[in-house]
């Protein structure tokens, strides 16, 4: 007989079972980038109240050394230097604060360097200083007190350059992506490509914090050894938002959507005009990352681009993009990474963007409609328009078929293209049945192809739609002339030498020698 149900978990006392050392890896193993990172401390700035913040690369010669985030905001106590370094610490954060779970400032830096310190100093108090050394967190938390002479040198070095009464120095040493080695070419290639990649991030995660009066980024590249600074700029605001004329002469429009946990969320809904070259639009990412949803929490952008599993992204939707400020409170609804990169939405709030309207009625999947229209005119207009095709079946993955009939349109009444694995000749790749409509592949390949994985019936899903692209027109011809046949020959050719090459890579690693 099964017993009785208890609701309730009965519990006999508690017992105190701190961290292992090791959770240290943990928390510095959240996928963090250089970028992303680096935005995680000027979070904490911009909640300081600074104005001016400047992201100074530190080189001796052809070597980076350092890196350092300075900025003139309040700055922080003994006291509150404890509780900023403490690991999952938590200061009482403001409800427009940019800080969320108190572990940004430890994990975000010892993500990317070996050891971090931070001074400070308020109106009130003299420089301070903690620093964390990865090996000795390891060991046992033990942060170091830095001493107070480097402590008031450190923050005196940038007197007036941003910190004038009051301000922080975060330093990094030991930065984990610095090269280590190929001399100043090396170290000037490096600075140039990171130093534009993460302008570029800052410019639009913070857009709108750098489009205020009072509010300023620069970064900087000082060489120890002269004094001379150089690559001195300041950090452009990219609003993605930031078009000069729209795409479609009905939008921005908002609409909103009914979350029943947490109420009205209000979507901003944007065409971008046909064939942008502004960095707002083009320095997003690709094109399908581009297209979608901006989530903003206390005006930062937390997610940029995507569209959270209300539809798949595709070319025709290139210029929509929607503009989300989070409503507080809304956990329960959108939850967020600890790096600020992305949102997590619940189906609750993807099942009310189906229904949303704005305040005509107009449903926000018209809008969809047309973005996806005003990219087709813009091609037709261009003179760009695509051949129909018989599209993909059976063995291809259905997001494969769907893309295809997103990007192309399909000749009506013809049977779908199927492949297949079967078994072949040595000697071939790929065979053509162009009575019965299908590409059939050399089974003998299939386990190197899938590099050891069980296969199944929609597996290999790149190389069949590569393929598809290939051969797609010998179905649609009726006959296949001497320039057709020469493709095929030539095809053959180099995909049955991958193959093997395939096998022979798998053959090395099993017997353990060099290919």
């Amino acid at each position: 007989m099964t017993a009785e149900w208890e609701f309730d978990v009965p519990t006999t006392g508690s017992k105190y079972l701190p961290p292992d050392a090791r959770y240290m890896d943990a928390l510095t193993s959240q996928g963090y980038d250089f970028e992303a990172a680096v935005a995680d401390l000027i979070d904490n700035s911009i909640d300081a109240g600074a104005n001016d913040v400047v992201i100074h690369f530190l080189r001796d010669g052809d070597a980076l050394v350092s890196l350092l985030v300075i900025d003139d905001g309040r700055g922080m106590t003994d006291d509150e230097l404890d509780v900023a370094m403490t690991v999952g610490g938590r200061r009482g954060y403001a409800a427009n604060a940019l800080g969320m779970f108190g572990t940004g400032l430890k994990s975000a830096s010892l993500s990317q360097a070996s050891a971090v310190t931070v001074t400070s100093r308020t109106r009130k108090t003299r420089p301070a200083g903690r620093r964390w050394v990865m090996e000795r967190a390891r060991t046992g938390f033990q942060c170091d007190i830095v001493e107070s002479r480097y402590a008031q040198a450190l923050i005196d070095r940038y007197n007036g350059q941003p910190i004038t009464w009051q301000g922080t120095v975060i330093r990094w040493d030991g930065v984990k992506n610095f090269p280590r080695h190929g001399g100043s070419g090396q170290t000037d290639r490096y600075l140039q490509r990171t130093i534009n990649k993460l302008g570029l991030h800052l410019g639009l995660q913070l857009h709108r914090f750098l489009l205020r009066d009072d509010f300023n980024i620069t970064i900087a590249v000082e060489d120890i050894r002269t004094g001379d600074i150089y690559m001195n700029f300041g950090v452009v605001p990219l609003n993605p938002f930031g078009y000069p004329v729209t795409g479609h002469p009905d939008y921005p429009r908002v609409f909103v959507a009914d979350v029943p946990s947490i109420g009205a969320v209000r979507l901003a809904a944007h065409v971008w005009p046909p064939k942008s070259s502004l960095d707002e639009y083009k320095s997003v990412g690709a094109v399908l990352d581009r297209q979608g949803f901006y989530f903003y929490r206390n005006d930062r952008i937390v997610q940029s681009g995507g569209w959270n599993n209300f539809r798949q992204p595709e070319q025709h939707l290139s210029l929509a993009r929607v503009d989300i400020d989070l409503p507080p409170d809304t956990d329960e609804v959108f939850r967020l990474s600890v790096k600020k990169e992305g949102v997590e939405a619940t189906p609750e709030f993807v099942t009310a963007l189906e229904n949303a309207v704005d305040h005509t009625g107009r449903l926000f999947t018209d809008y969809l409609a047309d973005a996806q229209q005003t990219y087709r005119e813009a091609r037709k207009r261009a003179g760009l328009t695509r051949k129909a095709v018989i599209p993909p079946g059976r063995g291809f993955a259905p997001a494969i078929t769907e893309a295809v009939e997103d990007e192309l349109p399909i000749l009506p009444g013809e049977v779908a293209i199927a492949v297949q694995w079967s078994k072949l000749a040595d000697d071939v790749f790929f065979d053509i049945d162009r009575d019965n409509r299908t590409i059939a592949l050399n089974r003998k390949f299939r386990t190197a192809i899938l590099g050891g994985r069980r296969g199944s019936l929609n597996d290999a899903p790149v190389m069949k739609s590569m393929l598809y692209l290939l051969v797609h027109q010998l179905f649609e011809s009726e006959f296949s002339g001497p320039r057709a046949r020469d493709n095929i020959q030539l095809w053959q050719s180099i995909l049955l030498t991958a193959a093997r090459a395939e096998i022979r890579e798998i053959d090395n690693d099993e017997t353990g020698e060099l290919a």
